[in-house]
């Protein structure tokens, strides 16, 4: 099996150096950016590369910019990094589409346990891909195999971990799910893993398939508990 090729992008050497030396050990082939302007060059010309580790503060265009524009038509999983440990950050940069966020300073063991869990759950090129029938629940079709959702006949586009977290609900409705349990399903690896992270991704996927995304029918909160998908 081809080793998995990973993109760093940090503007101190000392740190790509570090995560890159950390990443080869296990395995990964390892490139490394210095800008976002270089960043995006690179994902645009390296079509092989199967997750981003990528800094917040960059010189050129930042780190929450790069993951807008790379969302825009590719759903690389990307891990972010920042030295700001505000809330607010770690919201904004899920929001833009990461998959994750890793506050520095950082464990580079945690690290890379954050990269195998966030790429146990993306889809492989070598993959077989066994044929799954489209899911229909309260208005909601999701199609596993084309990775397309519509909501009331509309097709909405979901950023790849937004599609995992609602798969993962349709497939088992009315049933109700911690953040912890959402994290082991979803991201494959809870330790380590700020809870924030699914709260945000439930309030950008209530965005897209609640009619009101104020006052959520589909995907609902069960206080105390978690969350679930109701089944109308």
């Amino acid at each position: 099996m081809s080793k998995q090729h990973i993109l760093v992008v940090d503007d101190e050497p000392g740190v790509c150096e570090v995560v890159k030396r950390y990443l080869e050990r296990d395995g990964y082939v390892v490139s490394t950016a210095a800008t976002g302007p270089e960043a995006l060059g690179i994902i645009d010309a390296e079509r092989d590369i199967k997750l981003v580790v990528l800094d917040v503060m960059l010189p050129g265009v930042d780190g929450i910019e790069v993951v807008r524009r790379v969302r825009k038509d590719n759903a690389v999983p990307i891990i972010m990094l920042s030295a700001r440990s505000d809330e607010l950050d770690r919201v904004i940069g899920l929001e833009s589409g990461a998959d994750d966020y890793v506050p520095k300073p950082f464990s580079p063991r945690e690290l890379v346990s954050r990269v195998k869990a966030v790429l146990r759950r993306a889809p492989s090129d070598n993959d077989k891909v066994e044929p799954v029938k489209p899911i229909v629940i309260g208005g909601i079709t999701l199609d596993p195999g084309t990775r397309q959702v519509q909501v009331d006949d509309k097709s909405v586009e979901l950023t790849a971990k937004e599609f995992d977290l609602l798969w993962f609900l349709m497939r088992h409705p009315r049933q109700v799910f911690s953040r912890e349990q959402l994290l082991e399903q979803v991201w494959g690896f809870a330790d380590y893993i700020d809870l924030s992270t699914v709260t945000v991704h439930v309030h950008r996927l209530r965005d897209k398939i609640e009619r009101d995304a104020s006052k959520p029918e589909r995907l609902v909160t069960v206080w105390g508990v978690g969350y679930r998908l109701a089944a109308e």
